[in-house]
């Protein structure tokens, strides 16, 4: 399935196969840099922006676990050396989150700076996920895509004068270029790629030469635009499809893995792929440098959500993609602005729909006439001060289907999650399942993997919690599933989880 192909030979072999696509780049920001004001022009230096609007780059991974970056592993067995070096550069955040815990969800409150509830989408459709004989309840519908009338960020700063590209996965609707971007490179409604390795057969990205790696591809064609891009404020879009499956990687490099004793076929192929991911990263921090424009220019690495159990990776925290335990919810990130941000680490428990209001601040851009419900973070970034404490939310009233039974750490092996909301208060976290309105209590400064359910010993933090994310569900319209699933066994659902237990 993995054909071979190494970084080298990707970087120089595009030239013939990427002409036509880098004139339709050129063309884009062309068209997109006639909406600067000629007072944003005299601002500019000759080597980028200036630092009333520094460029953006947000690089979002698809999978990539809180623990699977090497500043975070317990193992060495991962290899991260940029994204390593990166965040050396950069501030560190510990207690990031993404907004929810798979892929088409978490991307909706980061583009729409909107909770789940007000935008609707939960899930990757369908909401009735897994056996129906398991399903206690009716899931609410799931919405398949950002509604026309959400203004995105990319919309956001496009009206403040940003060229905007797309570079990777979009899964809110159909195409990109109708939801703030000038330019889109493989974005469409499709969340995966089945075909790492050139013909991708993937909507809006052209093949490139037999073999071609898709992520050397996605970043080949970054860096040319925003090379282009040179002069006016850019906000690259980086959403690399790795290192969602298929787990797909140049045979060299997973026959490296193999060798440091990763025996699993498939384990050795996501080292592989976070290898090959991280290499792009670096690619792209050297564009910046090697083009003047690392002092103008924001960075954000992060995940769109956890990353699937694998048992060659061990992580303190529970569960992976898919829970609304840590391993489902905690993401890596990384935000570099040399010598506007002070590398640190900071503990400040953030959410990803914290980028929307932040970056419109840091790029002197309007709030938009919509509700946000994240952060403006900036000044954290830049050091001048601490938030206030604040509650974070998500919401999930929709099942998931488990991935890998006991491996998945889940509630219960025949899904990753049931439907639930869940609250993190300061260092407690709170999770409450619908079907049998069950709660758990955890107490995350003492018990980061979620073992010791506090809720019966702690009445008062459980009853506190329970009102707070009670009057959040009621704030933002949240719906909660209570029609009867007539489908719904409860004897055999009791014999399967008895089944996956006995394994």
């Amino acid at each position: 399935m993995c054909a071979p192909s190494s970084l080298a030979a990707s970087d120089y072999s595009l030239i013939g196969a990427v002409k036509l696509h880098l004139l339709i780049v050129l063309l884009g920001f062309a068209l997109s840099g006639c909406a600067a004001s000629s007072d944003r022009l005299a601002d500019r230096s000759s080597g980028g922006t200036s630092a009333a609007q520094p460029n953006i780059i947000m690089i979002v991974v698809d999978d990539l676990g809180w623990s699977d970056v090497g500043y975070n592993q317990t193992t060495d067995l991962l290899e991260t050396p940029n994204i390593d070096a990166m965040a050396q550069q950069s501030v560190r955040f510990d207690n990031a989150y993404a907004g929810a815990a798979n892929c088409a969800p978490s991307r909706a409150v980061l583009m729409s700076g909107q909770y789940g509830p007000r935008h609707g989408i939960y899930t990757v459709s369908p909401s009735t996920r897994g056996d129906s004989r398991t399903r206690k309840l009716i899931p609410i519908a799931n919405k398949r895509g950002l509604q026309p009338n959400v203004i995105t960020l990319a919309e956001a700063l496009k009206d403040a004068g940003y060229a905007s590209g797309h570079f990777g996965k979009w899964h809110l609707g159909d195409d990109p270029d109708t939801q703030g971007f000038d330019v889109n490179v493989a974005g469409s409604g499709q969340g995966m790629t089945f075909h790492y390795f050139s013909p991708y057969r993937l909507p809006n990205i052209e093949d490139g030469p037999n073999g071609e790696y898709l992520t050397n591809r996605l970043t080949s064609d970054v860096i040319e635009w925003m090379k282009s891009a040179k002069g006016a404020p850019f906000f690259a879009y980086v959403p690399y499809y790795s290192v969602h499956t298929p787990l797909q990687a140049p045979e060299a490099t997973v026959q490296k893995y193999r060798d440091k004793g990763i025996l699993g076929g498939k384990q050795a192929n996501y080292a592989a792929m976070v290898e090959m991911m991280d290499k792009n990263v670096g690619r792209i921090l050297t564009m910046l440098e090697a083009e003047g424009l690392a002092d103008d220019t924001i960075v954000i690495f992060t995940s769109d959500n956890g990353g699937y159990r694998m048992p060659s990776f061990p992580s303190p925290i529970r569960a992976g993609k898919g829970s609304y335990y840590e391993g489902g919810l905690r993401v890596p990130l990384l935000v570099r602005w040399p010598g506007k941000i002070a590398p640190r680490a900071d503990h400040t428990p953030v959410i990803n729909a914290d980028f929307y209001p932040t970056l419109l601040s840091l790029a002197n851009a309007k709030r938009p006439d919509q509700v946000l419900d994240g952060m403006d973070l900036s000044s954290v970034f830049l050091g001048k001060k601490k938030i206030e404490t604040r509650d974070l939310f998500w919401h999930f009233p929709v099942y998931l289907q488990a991935h890998n039974g006991l491996a998945d750490q889940a509630q219960d092996p025949l899904f990753r999650t049931r439907p639930g909301s869940a609250i993190r208060s300061g260092d407690w976290k709170l999770i409450h399942y619908f079907e049998r309105d069950e709660y758990e209590l955890y107490d995350l400064s003492n018990d980061i993997s979620e073992r010791d359910n506090l809720a019966i010993r702690r009445p008062e933090k459980m009853s506190e919690l329970k009102r707070k994310l009670g009057a959040w569900r009621q704030e933002t319209g949240a719906d909660v599933p209570t029609q009867l699933n007539p489908e719904y066994d409860a004897a055999i659902n009791q014999q399967l989880i008895a089944q996956q237990l006995g394994k």
